[in-house]
């Protein structure tokens, strides 16, 4: 009976990050499906783990390395990949954003969201796993020095290179947010021909 309490206490206390995981589990993966396994392999790995930070932020830290040494171990595993961390086909990405933008509110956060999204997998694998960790999963610089294995100021630099990098990629781009209309858009005359 304390074993199957102790697990259920565990699992509700992993679900709070799930989000979370998953964000990062994608953006190191670069598709839902190999995301979703990684995810779910680090979840296993986490309820099944003897000793488990009691910290709140050493263990969410602790969660996020468990889901970087999984995707490392993967890595290692396929051979096919050779190290490199493929970015996501056109099919999904457009299914992607379909589903996370259908509860956003309003033409302009989309547009952001489009034109980050886009400039962010424009960038090197390691910009986008610091941007990962720290502006979408909401680490800190300590937590995630933790997830890395490297001191925070390392963290500091490479997330200040990552911004620096995606902020350039966003000015380069060719995409641009439309202008807001006036309103609905006249009725065309057809033409009697």
């Amino acid at each position: 009976m304390r074993k199957a309490a102790g697990h259920c206490l565990a699992r509700h206390r992993l679900e709070h990050y799930l989000d979370r995981l998953f964000g990062y589990a994608l953006s190191l993966a670069g598709d839902r499906e190999a995301a979703s396994e990684l995810l779910h392999d680090s979840v296993v790995k986490a309820l099944s783990a003897r000793r488990v930070p009691v910290d709140e932020p050493a263990y969410r830290a602790w969660l996020f390395r468990i889901l970087r040494n999984g995707f490392i171990d993967r890595l290692r595993r396929d051979r096919s990949r050779s190290g490199v961390i493929d970015s996501q086909s056109a099919e999904n990405v457009e299914a992607q954003d379909m589903r996370q933008l259908a509860d956003l509110r309003g033409d302009h956060q989309i547009d952001n969201v489009l034109m980050v999204k886009l400039a962010l997998e424009t960038l090197p694998a390691r910009h986008r796993e610091i941007v990962a960790l720290i502006d979408v999963a909401g680490l800190t610089y300590g937590e995630a020095a933790q997830v890395l294995g490297v001191p925070p100021g390392t963290v500091m630099s490479r997330i200040s290179r990552a911004r620096k990098a995606l902020f350039m990629a966003l000015n380069e781009s060719n995409l641009r947010a439309l202008p807001k209309s006036a309103g609905p858009r006249p009725a065309r005359k057809e033409s009697a021909l």
